[in-house]
């Protein structure tokens, strides 16, 4: 055992100590955020707009400050773009964080000097946690791998400007440097496969231990990987590889076919981490719910999902929340975003302490028939049958189809690219149809009341959404595919790759 890995169990240790003291008293720990964050913003511009001189309690400020998603926040943003001071939050932010926006266009998330060690803790704390409930430390002293974005910063009113994981590079810790690769000249090719295949020339001959990005990201690099040293496994590469950390999708669709390019089951940590905030991670092997950071300078307000799209919807503190409930997820944060939705809904699975799952995208589900069917209903569907079958998934998209032909019912068309496929196609169609009917009452009722037909499967040639991607210049990075749209214009792009 090295030196690096001896010292992080006593670390750990430390770092779980003060989490359990914020863990066990979370709603205390959220009042004690809201406070500051007023107090801390009264004087911005944003401040006196929404009168946050008169807010004493939460009841006040859902009075005085509005739920806003980033197009209606956008005045105030640009303003800060612009190099405006004390306009969200107090001076100019640290950075920006650059992300593409499905109806904004490129959007600005300002992160603060109060903001950004609160990403560094999170995702130091993801892996003591990790090292301290398991006592595994061998990954401490080996290399690790981070798939992300390009660490070169642009200016921007006197701002560095880049994506989130480009920005969180220059944070990485000392202790972690000489174990991080890949070097900081593969790391900023901006060419997403030009840099995946750099990067295997980086490390396919390193002590690779841990490895962290986005699943089909990783699977792609995994893939070139193995073929640049003829075929064999990643545990066969690297015979240390322990721990995967990832985040942005849910890893199951992946998860067969990357454990079978690996070789072996191998431990994971899920992380939550935004351009707005690091929002939870796991922080036990033996649950899969992410631990709510209720400690880090968000404090989180919660509309049930059925009500999100409605004029004066209910908004929930923590204190207020239920089980199993799907919610869209509201943050006020102390990088100056106020009521802001995010676009994410998660349910609880915990309320001691408070831990979530993350079950979709507010404004990613289908509904052309008043179904409402959401993400993780269709991820149930989908993968609990292909567990049964036998049957691998590498990616998939589902769109509604209501323009139907030869005077067909419409129905759900699922775009799937298979790294195994069903043995009976039709069989494996109906019982995912089936699946789906069972978790989503409203979906049952209009294929029974014959508005609907049983979902249709389109099987995707090989790399079919790797190309999709490219094509739409979003290969690689933070992106992913939508899994459900509520609209054809994935569908329709996917349509000259089914076989």
């Amino acid at each position: 055992m090295g030196i690096k890995a001896a010292l992080s169990k006593p670390f750990a240790a430390f770092a779980v100590w003060q989490i359990n003291k914020w863990k066990k008293n979370a709603v205390a720990a959220q009042e004690k955020v809201f406070k500051k964050l007023i107090r801390n913003a009264q004087a911005t511009s944003f401040g006196r707009d929404h009168h946050f001189s008169e807010i004493s309690s939460y009841l006040d400020f859902k009075k005085h400050v509005p739920v806003r998603d980033y197009e209606e926040l956008k005045h105030y943003i640009e303003r800060v773009v612009d190099g405006e001071p004390n306009v969200l939050w107090p001076g100019k932010p640290a950075y920006f964080a650059k992300t593409s926006g499905t109806t904004s266009g490129v959007k600005y998330i300002p992160i603060s000097k109060e903001s950004m060690p609160e990403h560094i803790k999170a995702a130091r704390n993801a892996l003591l946690t990790y090292i301290h409930e398991t006592g595994k430390t061998d990954f401490v002293d080996g290399k690790m791998i981070f798939l992300q974005g390009s660490p070169v910063l642009k200016e921007h009113a006197g701002i560095q400007t880049g994506r989130l994981s480009g920005i969180v590079a220059h944070h990485v810790p000392n202790y972690l440097q000489k174990n991080r690769l890949p070097s900081y000249q593969t790391n900023s090719i901006d060419d997403w496969e030009e840099k995946v295949d750099a990067i295997v020339e980086e490390t396919y001959k390193e002590d690779m231990r841990l490895i962290s990005g986005i699943p089909p990201w990783v699977q792609m690099y995994f893939d070139k990987l193995s073929a640049k040293v003829g075929g064999k496994k990643i545990k066969d590469i690297f015979k240390n590889f322990s721990l995967f950390v990832y985040g942005g999708v849910n890893f199951e669709p992946y998860r067969a076919r990357m454990e079978e390019v690996i070789g072996k089951k191998i431990d994971s940590i899920e992380t939550y981490p935004a351009s707005e905030g690091f929002i939870a991670y796991q922080d036990s092997q033996t649950d899969k719910g992410l631990l709510l950071l209720v400690d880090a300078g968000i404090f989180y307000e919660f509309i049930p999902s059925e009500e999100y799209f409605n004029e004066n919807p209910t908004r929930l503190s923590l204190a207020e929340v239920e089980l199993d409930k799907n919610y869209a997820l509201i943050l006020n944060t102390n990088a100056g975003l106020w009521g802001y939705s995010i676009g994410d809904t998660i349910k609880f699975v915990s309320k001691n302490p408070y831990k979530i799952i993350v079950s979709g995208r507010i404004k990613h589900y289908i509904s052309a028939f008043g179904e409402h069917v959401i993400g993780e209903e269709v991820e149930h569907a989908l993968l609990s049958v292909a567990s049964q079958e036998g049957v691998e998934i590498t990616e998939f998209t589902v769109a509604p189809q209501v323009n139907s032909i030869n005077g067909e019912l419409p129905y759900h068309e699922w775009f799937i690219e298979f790294a195994k496929a069903p043995t009976d196609p039709e069989a494996f169609r109906l019982k995912v149809d089936a699946a789906l009917q069972e978790k989503n009452i409203y979906y049952f009722d209009l294929i029974e009341g014959k508005i609907l037909q049983p979902l249709k499967i389109r099987n995707l040639q090989a790399d079919a959404f790797r190309n999709y991607m490219r094509e739409e210049g979003k290969l690689g990075g933070q992106n992913k595919v939508a899994r459900l749209s509520n609209d054809r214009k994935i569908a329709d792009a996917l349509l000259k790759y089914i076989l």
